[in-house]
């Protein structure tokens, strides 16, 4: 019996399916995840991957599902994924799980590891930030060459824009100071300290990757007992000091209470290793701003460094002999004045007559 018979040969789901190829064809098939996906553009073939196909929703929670994925004007909080390694160990692991504590909810931790190298083959990452919907990502690993590795990054439009990676050098836990923490979801306050943030490209994008990572949802109001806890980073002598500190609020004897800071953890203390950073234009174009969220500039209308509004009004101009002001004798008209006026008032009319 031939190869295609039903007794021998191939099972029935891996048979090559026929079809007519255009001559000089080139065919290239990627096996994606339950299905291979095929297709052809003029004389080449290109293999489409299985998230950028187009999805029609079959019921009303996945419709929502991708109505929330949509591009928007105002984009949703900035999630972040924390990654494990294929060779994390105890340290890289517990930063992980530290800084998830600090990220949640706007966080994914990953408890299974994963044996990828950033630097090296992206694709893995820019897969895990299309399927949960997350721009920002921590990467931990450890190895001989590189020990206590972490990456930090962030994503535009699901392909790596800027990755830099930092060395842990020392670590205490969140469970190692007993100290009292903050509730799950408080928006930090973030303080940058030392000339080194604003010395190099580097530490510059460095600062802004911080940032991005920590900031959290943008809020329209503040209230004084919100701020409960710092971010307080530290750029001396190349190495980056992260501190965390919980605010406490004591009576003062006036209106505004005294402040003092108790450390919470985690405490790193990093150390700059490898950089990716995305070209000027790229990084220009990630931050271009919508033309319908732009604010519409506003005639003769100025503000300072404080936030204060200063308008300008156009007046004609005014005839300040006309203008009344307080009436006092010293400033009465003469009779010989007023005589003299009125006979200037007489030959000007005389003359227009």
């Amino acid at each position: 019996m031939g190869a295609s018979s039903a007794g021998g040969g191939r099972p029935r789901k891996w048979r090559h399916a026929q079809f007519p190829v255009p001559p000089g064809a080139t065919l290239a098939a990627v096996s994606g995840y339950r299905e291979v996906h095929v297709c052809f553009l003029g004389l080449a073939a290109v293999a489409m991957d299985p998230l950028d196909r187009i999805v029609k929703p079959k019921t009303k929670r996945a419709k929502r599902f991708l109505e929330k994925r949509e591009p928007k004007l105002n984009e949703n909080i900035k999630n972040a994924m924390l990654i494990k390694g294929g060779n994390a160990n105890a340290t890289v692991t517990q930063v992980l799980r530290d800084v998830y504590a600090l990220k949640k909810p706007y966080g994914i931790l990953y408890k299974k590891k994963n044996i990828t190298r950033p630097f090296e083959d992206q694709t893995s990452l820019e897969f895990f930030s299309k399927k949960s919907d997350c721009s920002l990502f921590m990467f931990g690993s450890h190895n001989k060459k590189r020990p206590n590795n972490l990456v930090l990054g962030r994503m535009y439009d699901y392909h790596v824009l800027d990755m830099i990676e930092l060395g842990i050098e020392k670590f205490v836990s969140l469970k190692d100071i007993k100290n009292s923490k903050c509730p799950e979801g408080t928006k930090p306050m973030l303080i940058f300290a030392g000339d080194d943030f604003d010395a190099t490209e580097d530490y510059r994008r460095l600062k802004s990757l911080l940032i991005d990572f920590f900031r959290g949802p943008t809020v329209p109001n503040i209230r004084l007992a919100g701020l409960e806890y710092v971010l307080h980073f530290t750029a001396l002598n190349g190495k980056i000091y992260f501190r965390s500190y919980k605010l406490l609020l004591k009576k003062s004897g006036c209106r505004t209470p005294r402040i003092e800071l108790e450390e919470m953890g985690p405490s790193l203390d990093l150390v700059l290793r490898r950089t990716h950073l995305a070209s000027d234009d790229l990084y220009k174009l990630s931050m271009k701003m919508p033309k319908a969220l732009k604010p519409k500039k506003k005639k003769n209308i100025s503000h300072d460094t404080f936030g204060t509004t200063y308008g300008r009004i156009h007046m004609q101009k005014q005839d300040l002999s006309k203008l009344q002001t307080r009436k006092m004798k010293g400033l009465k008209k003469r009779p010989a004045e007023r005589i003299i006026e009125n006979q200037e008032e007489k030959s000007k009319r005389i003359k227009k007559n």
